[in-house]
């Protein structure tokens, strides 16, 4: 016997206001068809004047309780992958804790950028199969549109706010690839390439900075690295890309999605795609790609889910699991 982390319940938010392409035309040189065909992002949701990140991550924390018929109290943990949090310190993890009148338990954050998410469920997932947890809240949050420069059409028109929750809780299983949860995990990271993506500024700089990226470098990387660490969370769950019946990726550029599915010779019809209505929502990207995806019908039980991703620092990386 063994201990699998096994997903409870999903929810996401995203914030009322919608930007369309046509937005960014009155002040950019820039047009929809530029947009579309570089990215294949329609729209994306901004944060309201005064919404913060643990906000979002609060809402879409209640929606996911309430898809597994949990309340705050059944909750041990709250882990939420951000790069924006509300403020330097508290986590906005122990701020969605107290929003959501949780006492007890313990909360904080981690920081992958992109690639947050699938950090955090892997840490999730170690402390449930260590015995430190039952029942853990793993929330992906970001309100980006703070960190633009609306000056630099090659970024502003690619992110967008949002947040995503999933509930993982306790269960006993055979420890074999036919279990249901978390099968395996991949994570990398190099920081050598730390000048392709990144904001400039922070406690050295005394500022908040905006997002600067070199989009082809980004983009390389971005293909190769994918693939290899999907293909090597597999490895470790003993499955192949024959068994997976959905890949949910990062949501950052629909061409990245396609060259990364290709690479992995699985078809687009088995890939959960929704940067045409997010834009990039960083580390809320694939938990809301997951809440939308089941929502649709897409995801069901007993699916073989991949998740990947990769974000500044660079790092990277990929979760197994059974739904």
């Amino acid at each position: 016997m063994t201990t699998r982390a096994v997903v409870r319940g999903v929810g996401h938010y995203l914030p009322e206001r919608i930007v369309p392409n046509e937005e960014f035309t009155k002040t950019l040189d820039t047009s929809d068809e530029w947009i579309r065909s570089r990215s294949g992002i329609e729209r994306r949701h901004f944060a309201a004047e005064g919404e913060t990140t643990s906000d979002l991550a609060t809402r879409a924390a209640r929606l996911a309780l309430d898809d597994a018929g949990m309340t705050p109290d059944d909750i041990d943990a709250i882990i939420v992958a951000t790069s924006t949090p509300d403020l330097t310190f508290p986590s906005a993890a122990t701020m969605v804790q107290s929003a959501l009148g949780m006492t007890s338990g313990f909360a904080f954050d981690v920081q992958a950028v992109c690639a947050g998410f699938v950090f955090a469920l892997a840490n999730a997932n170690a402390l449930i199969v260590s015995g430190q947890a039952k029942r853990i809240l793993v929330i992906g949050a970001e309100t980006f549109s703070r960190i633009m420069d609306w000056t630099d059409r090659s970024t502003c028109v690619l992110f967008g706010d949002g947040a995503g929750a999933l509930i993982l809780e306790s269960e006993d299983a055979e420890g074999s690839a036919a279990d249901r949860g978390i099968l395996a995990s991949d994570l990398n990271s190099d920081g050598r390439f730390r000048d392709l993506l990144y904001v400039d500024g922070g406690v050295s700089t005394g500022t908040t900075g905006h997002l600067r990226m070199e989009g082809k470098e980004v983009f390389r990387h971005a293909v190769e690295k994918l693939a290899k660490t999907a293909h090597s969370a597999l490895d470790k769950a003993g499955l192949t890309g024959e068994d997976v019946d959905w890949i949910v990726p990062h949501q950052a550029n629909l061409r990245i999605i396609k060259a990364t599915a290709q690479k992995m010779n699985v078809p687009m019809d088995r890939v959960v795609v929704t940067v045409q209505d997010h834009g990039n929502t960083s580390a809320a990207s694939i938990p809301l790609a997951l809440s939308v995806g089941r929502s649709r019908g897409q995801i069901k039980p007993d699916d073989v889910v991949v998740i990947e991703a990769i974000g500044g620092g660079l790092a990277w990386g990929a979760l197994v699991l059974r739904w």
